[in-house]
């Protein structure tokens, strides 16, 4: 199997768990990645990596819209 990004090779046990992409590639790939951690009302933290999640996540009622 080959990377989807740049056709290098992929590691057999890489894509025996399902990557498709070489270790620099995905490791590009998940440094572009952002995320914090919210805690939400009476209950717990949750990650977000969408920032238009964070609109009103905290406002005892769920999400604004």
């Amino acid at each position: 199997m080959v990377c989807h990004h740049c056709g290098e090779p992929i590691l057999p046990q890489r894509a025996a768990i399902g990557y498709k992409t070489c270790l620099s590639c995905g490791e590009r790939d998940a440094k572009s990645v952002k995320h914090t951690i919210v805690p939400m009302h009476k209950s717990n933290y949750i990650p977000v990596t969408n920032r238009l999640d964070l609109i009103g996540i905290n406002s005892k009622g769920g999400l604004v819209h």
